[in-house]
């Protein structure tokens, strides 16, 4: 059976032999080929190159043409910062910034990279008859958050019917780039919707469900199938999902594969997922794909599910990871020896985190998956830029991407189990939800309060490491690093080298640490000679 009617199959919830496997390939497809991400989503070609390369090393089911939510916002006049690692991001907003709705105009085939994508999907399409190709497209609420920006979210409350205004557009610009996918030749649409995972199901209902039901009902009055894509903590609005009546509801890693597959099966609606895409796909082993494939093929089951990553695939990630999981789909045999192997010890380093928070600063973490990467990530962490510099230097933020181990420990540590995520002074403030701005500096500021009493403006202590080499003080160095990320500080390290420095310090030999404390003891004041007699006798 080919790839397209297995995926039909199981899109309408017809027993299957086999599960289909779709890897959401974007800019990991210029990672095969040698492409930086930019040259690659602003070519045809190479988006061909890259899909192929695909097909060949991976045996998928279906595959997407172009993964990029950002095509329309530029058609659109947004305009785009560049990566070579990871798709665009959207750096302006239109509609915030002097434009009106009517100045804008619907994108035509021709406009910004939109021809660049359809040519690609006209391609692929003669050339792999037989694979279910995915036109993706941005959902009309994403859409609408890249011309509004983060007013939007205030706007919901304040200014309702001018949100359901910019909604409208936005689900006719939807409709207009299903059409020119299902043109090239795409089998399945799918509306991708990563910002409706920040807001409740009411809002969700009154402000999403009417404009998405609406392409949905498009693209089955066309004859062609559908999928909703979320990603982040979307658990809550699954049902609401499902009532848009897409054909299929995709997740990530944050919204466990079980409840999806209860409330989608309830619905009559197919459902996939939801590899991991981080600690798994990108920085695990291919032991680790394949059991983490193995889990979700259990619990899918072989009606109406797909095997999906959450997202689309880091750009570098490890092909050998992948072809792990495609060999585990196609082999049977495979899949019951690796359901014999024992499960192996996690491998995630956990920081002691009881002191963190000490530091002179307040310090605010932004756990994401890739800010330059993820739509959601990369608005909160916007919220948090935006807002620190009210409070002059006293606040310190970090973000933490999570396509990176050390960043993977970290969240573990602070105990986050989705992203994005803000912490402060490593206390967990906002799970996946962006703050309003006044929410936010009050946060902010009740923690700046209650550090105020630990005089949070006094000298700094420091650390001064002593060895007779480098080399001596190199271990000594790394744990007191470790001991500062544990606990959030930030106090000066010296390192001094000479074997006749240790002998000024007291230290007979290497490595040796010397501690130096600093306490304001008079201020604005004389003390008399018989306090001061009484403070050199503490030293």
């Amino acid at each position: 059976m080919d790839g397209l009617e297995l995926i039909r199959k199981a899109f309408t919830l017809q027993p299957t032999d086999r599960i289909p496997w779709v890897p959401f390939v974007g800019v990991h497809g210029g990672f095969l080929t040698g492409t930086d991400a930019a040259t690659y989503l602003k070519s045809a070609e190479e988006i061909v190159d890259g899909i192929s390369k695909s097909v060949d090393l991976y045996n998928p089911d279906g595959i997407p043409v172009v993964f990029d939510l950002q095509v329309e916002a530029e058609a659109l006049g947004c305009e785009l910062r560049w990566s070579e690692a990871g798709v665009p991001a959207v750096v302006s907003h239109p509609l915030a910034e002097g434009k009106a709705l009517s100045d804008l105009q619907i994108p035509g085939p021709n406009d910004g990279r939109i021809p660049v994508c359809v040519k690609a999907a006209g391609t692929l399409r003669k050339k792999y008859p037989d694979l279910a190709l995915y036109g993706l497209i941005t959902g009309p609420f994403t859409l609408a958050l890249h011309l509004l920006g983060t007013d939007i979210f205030m706007k919901l409350f304040e200014a309702p019917d001018e949100v359901n205004s910019v909604m409208e557009f936005c689900t006719q610009v939807g409709e207009k780039m299903a059409q020119y996918y299902l043109e090239a030749g795409c089998d399945i649409i799918a509306v991708v919707d990563p910002m409706t995972s920040q807001i409740d199901p009411l809002t969700f209902e009154s402000f999403v469900t009417p404009f998405a039901t609406r392409i949905f009902d498009y693209i089955r009055r066309e004859g062609k199938l559908s999928s909703f894509f979320v990603c982040g903590h979307a658990q809550q609005n699954i049902e609401a999902m499902c009532n848009c009546n897409p054909d299929n509801i995709s997740i990530d890693e944050n919204i466990p594969l079980d409840f999806v597959k209860e409330v989608a099966l309830d619905k009559g609606i197919s459902f996939g997922g939801n590899l991991k895409l981080t600690v798994v796909l990108l920085m695990g082993t291919p032991d680790d794909c394949r059991e983490n494939a193995l889990e979700c093929l259990d619990l899918g089951g072989k009606t109406g599910f797909i095997l999906a990553p959450g997202c689309d695939l880091p750009r570098e990630t490890p092909p050998e990871n992948l072809t792990a999981v495609a060999d585990l789909v196609h082999d049977p045999y495979l899949q019951d020896v690796t359901r014999t192997l024992e499960k192996r010890e996690n491998s995630l380093e956990i920081f002691n985190m009881k002191d963190y928070g000490q530091a002179e600063k307040v310090i605010v973490d932004v756990i994401t998956l890739d800010s330059e990467s993820c739509a959601p990530c990369q608005y909160m962490l916007e919220a948090v830029k935006r807002v620190t510099p009210y409070f002059d230097g006293v606040v310190e933020w970090r973000e933490h991407a999570i396509k990176k181990m050390e960043a993977v420990n970290f969240m573990s540590s602070l105990m986050v189990k989705n992203i994005p995520t803000i912490c402060i002074d490593g206390k967990i403030a906002f799970v996946s939800q962006i703050p309003p701005e006044k929410e936010l500096i009050a946060t902010i500021q009740k923690r700046i309060n209650e550090k105020l009493k630990l005089n949070i403006k006094s000298k700094k202590g420091e650390f001064v490491l002593l060895g007779e080499t480098e080399n001596q003080c190199n271990e000594l160095k790394e744990r007191v690093v470790r001991a500062l990320t544990e606990t959030g500080k930030e106090i000066n390290v010296r390192t001094i080298i000479g074997r006749e420095k240790l002998a000024a310090y007291g230290a007979k030999g290497g490595p040796a640490l010397v501690a130096i404390s600093y306490k304001l003891k008079a201020e604005g004041t004389l003390p008399s000679v018989d306090v001061i007699k009484e403070w050199l006798k503490e030293l």
